[in-house]
């Protein structure tokens, strides 16, 4: 089903965006993993709306409501179930999409499928409202991970035209990365809120791109073919709504086999590359070197100038002003999103290494 991920574990997404809440199922996790609500909700508040001027003034607490699977801070073997209890909601300002859909969004695509009897408001469960209960599983995933001394982070290397350096392919710096706004430095911060705030100012809004890197991870993670580390990491970036493109490691397209390729060399003991140029990835399966991959955003499409539509009815085209409350840039929110997609497929996958090997 389009709504749940994983192999191992079994992750499914339940809402929209203007119901009575958002939530989550998470099944197949051990017994005994602990579990700190305290950094979860702090994991949780880097993606909420509200906070700054280059999101959405939609104002959400997002506190999880732990339903089942957790007692006394720790995982107890039943499925987890939290759910987000949805309370600053304006269903009138989408009352007319379904005869005049959104550029941009699923609203014809939509009706389409459904003949009418989808939610529109607030795009329903096509939201991006959809990915704050996919960070309470992710974010747990990545507690669980750090505890294995495997590590994600993610920052921002483009807003529109403005680009910043990406992490260092053999030692990301993710300690490095800005709390207030997901960047390696504050040049980079100041010239891409500038950016967004241009853009907010004409009525308009930009895209960009992440760069997310995991460290930690061994040698030997993924399978060939269609389970891959690549595929499994993709299928579920591709799931946050805006995104349009995963790549791993550098544009390979653009370099001859002596250039692209990474050495390999011993260093105390221990084989590595000398350079990562693969992003820590060869035939599906990790190298033992970080993993760097890079996801594009599209610009927000719900902006405030008028643009062309059709109105489904009369079968002509017509305009359209979008009313509601969006980002004039999705970029800085869905760093986390990217987090806990990745963290979410990482630990799926070490979940059946440690399945096979108990097989074993």
């Amino acid at each position: 089903m389009s709504s749940t991920y994983g192999e191992n574990l079994k992750l499914s997404i339940f809402g929209q965006s203007h119901g009575a809440g958002i939530g989550m199922t998470l099944d197949g996790i051990p017994a005994g993993l602990s579990v700190d609500l305290d950094a979860l909700q702090a994991f949780l508040d880097r993606r909420a709306p509200g906070q700054n001027s280059w999101s959405t003034p939609r104002k959400e607490a997002d506190k999880p409501e732990i339903l089942a699977g957790i007692v006394d801070g720790c995982t107890c073997g039943a499925p987890i179930a939290a759910v987000i209890r949805n309370n600053n909601t304006r269903s009138g300002d989408y009352e007319n999409l379904k005869d005049c859909p959104r550029q941009g969004h699923a609203d014809y695509t939509a009706q389409i499928k459904y003949g009418g009897f989808q939610d529109c408001a607030g795009g329903g469960h096509f939201s991006g409202r959809l990915t704050a209960p996919l960070c309470i599983a992710g974010g747990m995933c990545k507690q669980w991970l750090e505890e294995m001394g495997i590590r994600i982070g993610a920052h921002i290397v483009r807003i529109g035209t403005e680009a910043a350096e990406g992490f260092d392919p053999l030692q990301p710096q993710l300690d490095q990365v800005g709390q207030f706004f997901p960047t390696l430095d504050a040049d980079s911060a100041e010239r891409f809120q500038s950016v967004i705030a241009g853009v907010r100012s004409e009525g308009d809004s930009v895209g960009g791109m992440i760069q997310c890197a995991i460290s930690g991870l061994p040698a030997g993670l993924g399978e060939p073919m269609f389970g891959g580390v690549e595929s499994r990491i993709a299928q579920i970036v591709y799931g946050i709504p805006a995104v349009k493109n995963v790549g791993f490691g550098i544009d390979a397209a653009s370099c001859c086999g002596s250039e692209y390729n990474d050495s390999f060399t011993v260093e105390d003991g221990k084989i590595v590359t000398a350079t990562n140029h693969c992003g820590g990835v060869l035939g599906g399966i990790t190298t033992g070197m970080p993993v760097l991959f890079n996801v594009s955003i599209k610009p927000t499409p719900s902006i405030a100038k008028l643009q062309k539509t059709v109105s489904l009815s009369r079968m002509e085209q017509t305009e359209l002003q979008v009313k509601g409350r969006h980002d004039p840039c999705i970029v800085p929110r869905a760093v986390p999103v990217v987090e806990a997609a990745a963290a979410i497929a990482v630990f799926d996958m070490i979940l059946g290494n440690t399945q096979t090997s108990r097989r074993k």
